[in-house]
């Protein structure tokens, strides 16, 4: 992977709708309970993102936004309905086949950003290269080309502590690119940034969107960075109230 290829498997996001959707989901249900208390968060959503999409979404805490991209992440299982991400229906895969296919499909992007603070930038961008079969000098070159695409070519060698939020945010979405996934899911990446940081990390999205084609689907509350989205997509109580193009 070079600054030139991350994202050269994707198709670009001018041809979104030529490709024809990337994520499907179809009549998706999750339900918990709690003791005798049943809990609906998703009740009967559906939902398309195109290839080379950025779509926003959006709704009150409790809306179940964060439930439906784990399901999307296969972090979390459907109670009912389907979730297929190209040609795989990961609501059908097995615990060890769904990490197998997370490790090569999807890049997560974290609001405290989740980065190990004993180890330094690069190590911790490496660390989703770790369960593949790649030499380290290989992993190595990733490492610096995902690092080159975020800004951050001469911060490799920094730690977490020695870096400001916004680098940080970085870094983790240097590591969330490195191994050039299929789908890059967010979940309030800027929360946690002051606005100059927080405008640094909606433009590197952007970038990857329209530059490298990268499919992002971005949990957020807040409606400045939802516009910088191609798309925003609202929940409420568990259903998929309305859609806005940008």
């Amino acid at each position: 992977m070079s600054p030139a290829t991350i994202g050269q498997s994707q198709e670009s996001a001018a041809g979104a709708e030529v490709a024809g959707a990337l994520v499907r989901v179809r009549d998706v249900h999750k339900v918990y309970t709690r003791g005798s208390e049943r809990i609906d968060v998703l009740q009967g959503v559906n939902l398309e993102v195109p290839r080379g999409d950025f779509v926003a979404l959006m709704g009150p805490s409790g809306s179940g936004k964060t439930t439906l991209l784990n399901l999307l992440a296969g972090l979390d299982r459907p109670s009912g309905g389907s979730v297929q991400i190209g040609e795989d229906h990961i609501d059908k895969m097995g615990e060890g086949e769904l990490a197998r296919w997370r490790s090569h499909h999807v890049g997560f992007v974290f609001q405290l950003y989740n980065l190990l603070p004993t180890l330094t930038a690069e190590r911790n961008v490496e660390l989703p290269l770790l369960l593949t079969s790649l030499s380290a000098s290989d992993r190595k070159r990733h490492v610096a080309a995902a690092l080159a695409v975020v800004g951050l070519a001469d911060r490799g060698k920094h730690y977490p502590r020695q870096l400001s939020g916004g680098q940080e945010q970085r870094v983790a979405i240097a590591r969330a690119i490195v191994a050039d996934p299929t789908l890059l899911l967010c979940d309030e990446p800027t929360g946690d940034l002051d606005r100059k940081s927080e405008e640094e990390i909606l433009d590197l999205l952007q970038a990857l969107n329209r530059e490298h084609g990268k499919t992002i689907v971005m949990v957020t509350h807040n409606a400045h960075a939802a516009s910088r989205a191609r798309r925003i997509v609202y929940l409420n109580k568990g259903q998929l109230q309305s859609e806005a193009m940008q």
